[in-house]
């Protein structure tokens, strides 16, 4: 029996996660790794980290599958966007790399949206923000020109790691959109932007497709990770490109919604439409000669977070969350905007702030637990709303995942406030899945996508939108829209003070 490995490389930890070629998953192994914040928005890692426990899930998924070293065939990998890594002409790490949560380059977000922000949109399809690549470049560029006088290569840290199993340099189109530096549309690195902001060309990675092959695991790293078998590697693709893979989004019909931390709206798009404006981001997507559109709520599980620990710390979320489906839909009249820490879609305002509109003195802990879930729903659905006018998009399903799937209450409030079709993953486990099926296909074990999602991803119940509900969450929608426009002069104004 040959086996494929999926690699995800995230924020946290490395995953892997083992997969027989006909979609059985057999095991997985995370280890995780720190964190350094040196200085206050900051947010690194050391690139080293992940080599190490990619090692470490390596040696402990030879122990717990007898015949894994003997019948890895291929592994491919999804990675954390944006993240910046620099190489000296030896392939030495120059500095800890510059995660995508590190928000140290407002100002170089400001000068590159001034100095070429219609270009940058024209040719990527997005604007400047502190988490894609080019702006950490530039900071390097300011404020550690040393740095970047002996850096030789440029890359994101998947391709970091593949470029120790296989001494290849390589980026996949998924990755390579989150770094500013693409032409999305005609798939190549762009030029214009590069020398705009006087970045080597020859520094960047060759480019490939996600399922493209990248080299054999070396003979050297065979030994020493004690893999006896010949194993091909696959390029892999940004960490919500291979999820979407994982959860089966793999047409313009279905779309997934992830809550966890923050919250993300995810669909295919076959084309570029010319109606890209910022608001949502816009990238290749893992499935060759496609692209997605993505919009994030900043707070999404945060907000939900905050409100037990603010008000409820010594109940399970299991009570936090019991009495939600005795409150109405609409919450009673309480809406809550889910921007404790700014918003990105469809606003990009750091600035704003979260409100409670509408508390009365009826309202319950019941109703504030409803309406928080209710008012993460309504931020989601400004990026659905925006997809959805799109029109290359038409979705009628929504795949759920994250912490909004946990809970019946909270999978039929999706229904209702989306009016679409809500369906949950029977094994949820994450871009680890994604990154198997990359290789599967890769590897020549399916013709397509459409043939190995039947095998790689299964659903559980499915919910449908209840037409009385639907109408409610219309109107309360159209409120909740209303908050932002007027509570964006308050937010300033209090931050002022």
């Amino acid at each position: 029996m040959k086996y494929l490995l999926g690699i995800d490389l995230g924020t946290s930890s490395l995953k892997g996660s083992v997969y027989t070629t006909d979609g059985r998953l057999v095991e997985s192994s995370a280890y995780e790794y720190d964190l350094y914040i040196p200085k206050k928005g900051f947010s690194e890692q050391d690139p080293k980290d992940w080599i190490k426990a990619f090692k470490d899930v390596i040696k402990d998924l030879s122990k717990k599958i007898d015949d894994f070293s003997k019948n890895l065939d291929a592994i491919s990998f999804s990675g954390q966007m944006h993240s910046l890594v620099l190489l000296d002409e030896n392939d030495e790490v120059l500095r800890n790399a510059i995660l995508w949560n590190d928000v140290r380059t407002t100002d170089q977000c400001q000068k590159i949206m001034n100095d070429f922000g219609e270009e940058i949109l024209s040719i990527n399809k997005n604007i400047a923000l502190e988490g894609f690549t080019l702006p950490k470049i530039l900071w390097v560029m300011e404020n550690e020109p040393e740095i970047l006088e002996k850096t030789r290569h440029i890359l994101l840290p998947k391709d970091y790691l593949r470029l120790y199993l296989t001494g290849n340099y390589h980026m996949d189109l998924s990755d390579a959109a989150g770094t500013l530096l693409l032409d999305v549309e005609k798939k190549e690195w762009s030029r214009e932007i590069a020398d705009k902001f006087g970045i080597n060309y020859d520094y960047l990675p060759e480019l490939v497709d996600s399922i493209g092959y990248t080299g054999d695991i070396r003979d050297e790293v065979r030994d020493e990770l004690g893999i006896k078998s010949r194993v091909k590697v696959y390029a892999g693709a940004a960490d919500n490109a291979a999820s979407a893979v994982g959860a089966g989004i793999i047409d313009n019909k279905r779309a997934m919604v992830s809550v966890g931390t923050s919250g993300v709206v995810f669909a295919n798009k076959e084309k570029i439409t010319g109606k890209e404006d910022g608001k949502l981001h816009t990238f290749n997507a893992a499935i060759p000669d496609t692209f997605y559109s993505m919009g994030v709520t900043l707070a999404a599980g945060k907000s939900l977070d905050w409100l037990k620990s603010t008000f409820a710390k010594d109940l399970s979320y299991d009570e936090f969350l019991s009495g939600i489906e005795n409150v109405s839909a609409g919450s009673d009249g309480l809406i809550f905007t889910p921007y404790i820490q700014g918003e990105r879609t469809p606003y990009n305002d750091s600035s704003i702030r979260g409100s409670f509109v509408g508390m009365d003195i009826s309202h319950k802990l019941d109703n504030f637990v409803r309406a928080v879930l209710e008012g993460i729903t309504y931020s989601l659905k400004d990026s659905l709303v925006i997809i959805d006018g799109d029109g290359a998009s038409p979705v009628d399903t929504m795949v759920s995942v994250g912490g909004g799937a946990k809970n019946k209450t909270w999978l039929q409030m999706q229904a209702d406030i989306f009016n679409k079709n809500i369906v949950t993953l029977e094994i949820e486990n994450g871009p680890s899945t994604g990154a198997a099926m990359l290789a599967a296909v890769g590897a020549g074990y399916y013709d397509d996508f459409k043939t190995c999602a039947k095998d790689f991803v299964k659903y559980k119940k499915e919910y449908k939108p209840n037409p009385e509900n639907v109408k409610i969450y219309e109107k309360y929608y159209e409120v909740y829209r209303m908050v932002y426009p007027n509570t964006k002069e308050i937010s300033k104004k209090l931050s002022d003070i």
